[in-house]
């Protein structure tokens, strides 16, 4: 079993010609699934990339939501509006839908994140994200409100995440999770480095990190690896014994296959291409 890793590929930065080239390359790549770890467009036009790309590649395409997907438009609406497009045998929202179960006792789950605004300094930051101006449940409103509606977005992440992370680990030995926003400090890679406290707030996702830590404690002999994006900077984090993170690398208007997820043993590794 062979998957292919996408990550922040942001389509919209593209003509059409070369999504439609894009698309074609990724097709030849001979992998039998696809997972993609959100930012793929913006709301007018996330639907439109989606169905390419399960038109285009003919394998299932599993994929959560990034923050930029909702850009122009709102977090329920574009919910709605996705939730309803997905297909359970070729393009499946993760965060809508229970565990996917592949073959060598691998299974996929996850879930959009959401920058929580729990680690580093959200009250000092100045970091001023489009998504605060952009997305219409954001929009307008004052740092103390954008810290709980923060916090709200990522708890309701990890509440979503905790039951489906349970049932993966009851019936599989190695489990792929695939989330947006980094779920751990030390997996919010930016420029060869890792975030600092003006933006970790916004880049990592604290409560689908306590989440992934606790069942992976529960369940010491299977092993977890996590793949997400949103920070454009590529890295690798080892949050515990069984838990690996990676974190793809992204260019606005280059988008590129970060990898291809292979079970080896007991372990799930990702191969550079």
């Amino acid at each position: 079993m062979k998957i292919g890793w996408l990550s922040d590929i942001h389509l919209n930065f593209l003509d059409d010609d070369a999504v439609t080239t894009f698309i074609g390359e990724l097709a030849t790549t001979g992998v039998d699934a696809w997972v993609i770890s959100g930012d793929i467009g913006e709301a007018h036009s996330v639907l439109d990339y989606l169905d390419r790309l399960a038109s285009g590649l003919d394998r299932p395409v599993c994929f959560v939501l990034g923050n930029h997907d909702y850009y122009r438009g709102s977090i329920a609406g574009v919910s709605r509006e996705v939730a309803a497009a997905a297909r359970a045998d070729s393009l499946v929202w993760l965060t809508s839908s229970g565990p996917i179960e592949m073959d060598e006792d691998l299974c996929i789950v996850g879930d959009d994140g959401w920058g929580d605004a729990r680690f580093g300094d959200p009250i000092g930051s100045r970091v001023e994200l489009n998504d605060f101006h952009l997305i219409e449940e954001l929009e307008g409103l004052g740092r103390s409100e954008l810290i709980a509606k923060a916090n709200a977005l990522g708890d309701e992440s990890a509440d979503r995440l905790a039951p489906k992370l349970d049932q993966a680990a009851l019936h599989n030995a190695k489990v792929c999770i695939v989330t947006h926003v980094p779920p751990f400090e030390g997996a919010a890679w930016y420029d060869g480095r890792q975030s600092g406290p003006e933006w970790l707030p916004w880049f990592s996702c604290a409560a689908t990190g306590r989440v992934i830590l606790d069942c992976a404690e529960r369940n010491p002999d299977v092993d977890f690896l996590v793949l997400c994006g949103h920070t454009h900077g590529h890295g690798c984090f080892q949050a515990s014994r069984n838990v690996a993170v990676h974190t793809a690398g992204a260019k606005y208007g280059s988008p590129c296959l970060q990898g291809i997820v292979i079970a080896e043993g007991a372990r799930l590794r990702v191969h550079p291409v």
